[in-house]
């Protein structure tokens, strides 16, 4: 029986006690380690560009909590222009929500590559759905705002805009996601195209586009609390000025009231979507 340098058989070296397991190889070990001092230094230069004043860091606790002292009780002084405020944002929601599904449509159809006419149609929906995608409802506001002024109609519009991309990429996908049998069977009788699209591939994308409609408005509840603080209607305006003016008791009942209705709209889509799909 052959032996190790040590005197030790292979046998005995193949026994558990003298076997040695390790997750990684060396290799792996190194790259790992090289990986989490790129990650600390990417950090560390990170945090070196963005110029925060420690001290205020430090300092956050004790404010923080004199903040929380500041705004508890609520004030119910302006509840009434609160709720009246609230309204007006679900409206906001609800009115962007509608239009960006309308304007969203026929945008998802020439977006989704297996029924779009032709490339150019295609990648023109494509440069839509990214486009409104890309900047945001507060960025849309404030463009809206610089147009039509002040108010719930460039909240509207930031709403819808924003909207569009996210409604149309979602309903393209389950465009293209369909099954083609029914479209060809229809299309094997002579079925004309407008035809094909209401009794081919409409019944199948309803109910992935109530699903999405529905999670659109909801996203939309939530966003449409903050565009009062670019001028575009909402609570947000209220609670923009009484930051302004420190009136604390009064932010903290907005917050009160924008966490209510969030959760309220979350269990009203919840409902909503176990009743269509």
């Amino acid at each position: 029986m052959s032996t190790g340098n040590n005197g030790t058989t292979l046998t005995d070296m193949a026994r558990p006690d003298h076997y040695q397991w390790f997750r990684f190889t060396r290799l792996q070990r190194m790259v790992r380690s090289i990986s989490y001092i790129l990650v600390v230094a990417l950090m560390y230069w990170a945090l070196s560009t963005v110029n925060i004043f420690w001290p205020w860091v430090w300092s956050a606790p004790a404010q923080i909590g004199d903040m929380m002292f500041r705004m508890f009780p609520p004030s119910l002084v302006q509840l009434n222009p609160i709720l009246y405020a609230l309204v007006e944002s679900i409206n906001i929601a609800f009115l962007g929500t509608l239009i960006a599904i309308i304007l969203a449509l026929p945008v998802a159809y020439f977006g989704a590559q297996t029924v779009t006419p032709n490339a150019i149609t295609l990648w023109f929906a494509r440069l839509i759905i990214v486009g409104t995608r890309s900047v945001d409802t507060l960025v849309w506001a404030l463009i809206f705002v610089a147009i039509f002024g002040p108010g719930s109609f460039a909240g509207i519009m930031a709403v819808a805009f924003h909207s569009i991309g996210f409604l149309s990429k979602l309903i393209a996908e389950a465009i293209e996601e369909i099954d083609w049998g029914p479209i060809e069977a229809l299309e094997a009788v002579g079925a004309s195209r407008a035809h094909v699209i209401a009794y081919g591939i409409v019944p199948q994308v309803v109910p992935s586009f109530c699903a999405i409609s529905i999670l659109r408005w909801d996203i939309n509840i939530r966003e449409s609390t903050v565009l009062g603080l670019v001028g575009a209607g909402g609570i947000g305006l209220i609670f923009q000025g009484a930051i302004d003016l420190f009136q604390w008791n009064t932010v903290s009942m907005v917050l009160i009231v924008i966490v209510g209705v969030v959760f309220s709209g979350e269990l009203i889509t919840s409902m909503v979507r176990r009743k269509l799909i």
